[in-house]
């Protein structure tokens, strides 16, 4: 690789990871490319050198998180001893996620970035539908999710269940946590699939002593 090549791609990537590190803490409406600027130290001349404006970086940023987050549910499949840990690992996914991130961004993705929430949408409906469904059918076999669902409809009905739980309108975000409530979702949804097989996994994930 050309050296020249090389030292941009680098300066990309610092300007990346700047803008990402004042995104997730503050949210993306309220940053500016001087923010930016300021943060990293640099001119803005550099960085329009190397991003035509704002959205251009949210956009690549949003590409990347699809990207390790493919990865982080095809190893929570992959790994999971049974559909109840796979849900129970995913939500202790979601917490180390939403800890670091304002919730505000997401609600400014959705509502001013729609070519970037599209992405998000793509991949909720396309490759985290499918994992969805697969776990579901999975844990049929097993003995955990009862065999009278429709897992098509039932996954379709997870989905969505996410993207409500960023509306601020059903949720707003003076009043509510968007982690608690992503949870308090999957944790409901989990109890309505399963058998009592799988309810007494559940519990036994949670550390609930069950009744004698």
């Amino acid at each position: 690789m050309p050296k020249y090549d090389k030292a941009k791609m680098e300066t990309e990537e610092k300007i990346l990871r700047g803008a990402e590190e004042l995104f997730f803490r503050f949210g993306v409406r309220s940053v500016t490319m001087d923010d930016i600027a300021k943060h990293l130290g640099m001119s803005k001349k550099t960085i329009y050198q190397c991003y035509q404006d704002k959205d251009e970086m949210v956009h690549k940023l949003m590409q990347e998180h699809i990207k390790q987050d493919e990865c982080t549910f095809q190893e929570s499949y992959d790994k999971a001893a049974n559909v109840v840990e796979e849900v129970f690992n995913m939500m202790q996914n979601m917490t180390e996620i939403f800890s670091k991130v304002n919730p505000l961004l997401f609600y400014e993705l959705q509502k001013y970035y729609p070519k970037s929430w599209n992405l998000i949408k793509d991949f909720k409906e396309n490759f985290v539908q499918r994992m969805v469904e697969s776990s579901l059918e999975k844990g049929m076999k097993d003995g955990f999710v009862r065999e009278d669902i429709n897992t098509k409809i039932l996954s379709r009905l997870r989905l969505e269940e996410i993207e409500l739980a960023f509306s601020p309108v059903l949720f707003p975000p003076d009043k509510f946590n968007i982690l608690q409530v992503q949870l308090a979702f999957a944790e409901h949804f989990l109890y309505g699939i399963c058998t009592l097989k799988g309810h007494k996994l559940i519990n036994k994930y949670k550390h609930i002593k069950e009744e004698e």
